[in-house]
């Protein structure tokens, strides 16, 4: 047996240069490089490995751990799951600020490889610098709190180790049903140890992802549920895209006469104005989409997990609906005891069209039923686009501003706050993947991480953009720098209202005076932060960065800030303030947060009978 002597860290390096993933007979290399931050815990490993023998892997410098995770979370989204950026860090706190995005990969079911550094296994220099200890189990480490977010963890304790452990990691990252966070945890001295390892452990290595057709009996119970319902609805996820599905999910909902409505995950699998697309649907759905959930008699959820945002804490539905679940994760198609189409997305459409056809089956829609609902709702965004506010700019307004100003192909980029339930309700997506949000963690600081992975992605085919609110902006903006450093153009839109007033919101809608969620000084006389707004130039910190940067205070402005900021060549951020509590919001939806029961306030009280009200109307199961 032929064997080559590297460190373990080199043979890491080598061992991912040579993956790859086919699907549908397309061969796609897998690993496009690695994002790192180095450290004790890494450079000398690793970091030694990629700057001497890297193969064909680039490294991206990151600046925050966190926010580079996310940046590889997003580069795998928009590449519908098929190439990945693994991410490394040194030990201790550099390893700790991934975890927050490891649960937001492994939520979305996202692939990123995380490798952080960790403590000495030979325990020579214990307790090393930033080494975690642990009295009462020595063998705990900072890359422990990786394990409840990550679909495998491992730790190499021995450079052998490296082979049975990269091949787990492997299984997982290129497996649809059970992709997330994978992390290898990697003791630096470990890194550095040589091992003579098999050259075969090198060899190019195929990932086939076959797609997973739904058992035969499966679909034909699927077939005879569906045949005695007049009023289906579907839901599309994620799942849709990843499985490139969109032409089959088109297909069974033209042939059948079934209107769809989207998930966060899913919005921009048909075009918006398509005759059954009837938009977001849920919490932050759109009125046409939850009025026809509320009455369907049986719901055929395609891709999607079911989160409570999607099902508005399983309000949504009528008591004796029924649903039939088509997804390639057993864990979300046995949801609802639905009828689980447990398999490829694309081939369980596709089957079940196909089952339903000899039947001659149609639905019991109106005429104009679904297009009246649907004229309604656009004459809805319509009015919100244009909606003028005597104090300012209305974020709605802003919103219909930038869709009518940026290319139908652009990407834009969004996570957290109010600007979700916004862009969910009222966006027009014209293509498919031009709509990139990151909802199932509703991580803040996503949206600027985020936009710099989709436009690697694009690889400058089209505009990406980041909408974030300020509140999101300063929780995490750091992989701007990266975007500058990169040559890699993203464009900011960020939306100045304040503070976090999308959980204000949330805190007037039950029963608080609002309490705080803006960024306003301290007043003394109360000792609370109800004082004058902080002045902050957005604009002004982004041109200290590097990057270009306008301020956009009418609509006027904002029109005129977009066209320039095409024209720029680098990252471009545009302030927005907006007036707070301009966002969306109702629709026939509701979301269960928990309402104290005891309270001095009244209003809090009145608060909480309605949500024990809302909650006997909703499902437990």
């Amino acid at each position: 047996m032929t064997t080559i002597r590297l460190t373990m860290a080199q043979a890491l390096v080598r061992f991912l240069d040579a993956q790859y993933v086919s699907v549908d007979g397309e061969e796609i290399k897998f690993v496009q490089g690695v994002m790192g931050i180095f450290g004790h815990g890494n450079v000398t490993g690793i970091g030694e490995a990629l700057e001497y023998s890297p193969g064909s892997l680039t490294l991206i410098q990151g600046k925050n751990e966190q926010g580079m995770v996310h940046a590889a979370a997003a580069f795998a989204k928009q590449k519908n799951r098929l190439q990945i950026y693994a991410c490394t860090s040194s030990i201790g706190p550099g390893a700790l600020n991934m975890v927050t995005a490891a649960g937001t990969a492994t939520v979305n079911r996202i692939p990123v490889l995380l490798l952080p550094g960790d403590n000495f296994a030979s325990r020579q220099p214990d307790p090393v610098l930033q080494q975690l200890e642990v009295a009462s189990d020595y063998t705990v480490s900072a890359t422990d709190a990786f394990k409840p977010v990550s679909k495998y963890w491992d730790r190499i304790v021995r450079p052998e180790q490296l082979m049975p452990a990269a091949l787990q990691a492997m299984r997982v990252l290129t497996d649809p049903a059970e992709t997330g966070a994978v992390t290898l945890a990697m003791p630096q001295d470990v890194q550095a140890e040589a091992y003579d390892y098999p050259e075969a452990f090198f060899s190019k290595r195929i990932h086939y992802i076959d797609r997973r057709p739904p058992a035969e009996g499966a679909v034909q119970r699927a077939a005879e549920l569906l045949k005695g319902k007049k009023k289906p609805l579907i839901i599309a996820g994620g799942g849709v895209l990843y499985a490139s599905a969109v032409s089959e999910l088109q297909d069974l909902a033209e042939t059948y006469g079934i209107p769809v409505a989207e998930t966060q995950a899913g919005k921009s699998v048909l075009p918006w104005n398509h005759p059954l697309n009837v938009g977001g649907v849920g919490v932050t759905g759109t009125l046409a989409a939850n009025l026809l959930a509320k009455q369907a008699d049986v719901i055929i959820g395609v891709g999607t997990r079911y989160s409570d945002f999607t099902t508005s804490s399983k309000s949504a539905f009528a008591d004796d609906v029924q649903f039939i679940n088509i997804n390639v994760s057993p864990l979300d198609s046995a949801k609802w005891g639905g009828a689980a189409l447990t398999g490829d997305a694309k081939l369980g459409l596709k089957q079940l069209a196909e089952a339903l056809e000899a039947s001659g089956y149609q639905t019991a829609y109106g005429d104009h039923e679904v297009a009246d609902l649907k004229k309604t709702w656009d004459a809805e965004v319509d009015r919100l686009y244009a909606l003028e506010h005597e104090q300012g700019l209305a974020q709605t307004h802003a919103l219909g501003v930038i869709q009518n100003a940026i290319d139908p192909s652009s990407v834009i980029v969004c996570a957290a706050g109010s600007l979700p339930g916004d862009l969910h309700r009222l966006w027009r997506p014209a293509e498919p993947k031009t709509y990139h949000m990151e909802y199932g963690f509703s991580c803040m600081g996503y949206e600027v991480s985020g936009a710099f992975g989709a436009a690697l992605a694009t690889a400058g085919e089209r505009e990406v953009y980041a909408i974030v609110g300020d509140g999101s902006y300063f929780m995490l903006h750091s992989e701007l720098i990266t975007s500058l450093q990169e040559g890699v153009k993203i464009t900011i839109l960020l939306f100045d209202n304040h503070g976090f007033q999308c959980i204000h919101n949330l805190q007037r809608g039950h029963g608080s005076e609002g309490f705080g969620n803006e960024f306003r000084y301290r007043d003394k006389a109360s000792g609370r932060l109800t004082g004058s707004y902080m002045p902050i130039d957005f604009a002004a910190h982004a041109r200290s960065l590097g990057a270009k940067a306008y301020k956009a205070n009418s609509a006027e402005e904002l029109k005129a800030a977009l066209l320039q900021a095409k024209q720029e060549t680098v990252t471009t951020l545009i302030e927005i303030p907006v007036v707070p509590g301009t966002n969306t919001a109702g629709y026939e939806s509701w979301w269960n947060v928990g309402v104290p029961e005891v309270s001095v306030s009244n209003k809090v009280l009145d608060a909480h009978v309605d949500m024990k009200q809302r909650i006997r109307a909703a499902r437990m199961i």
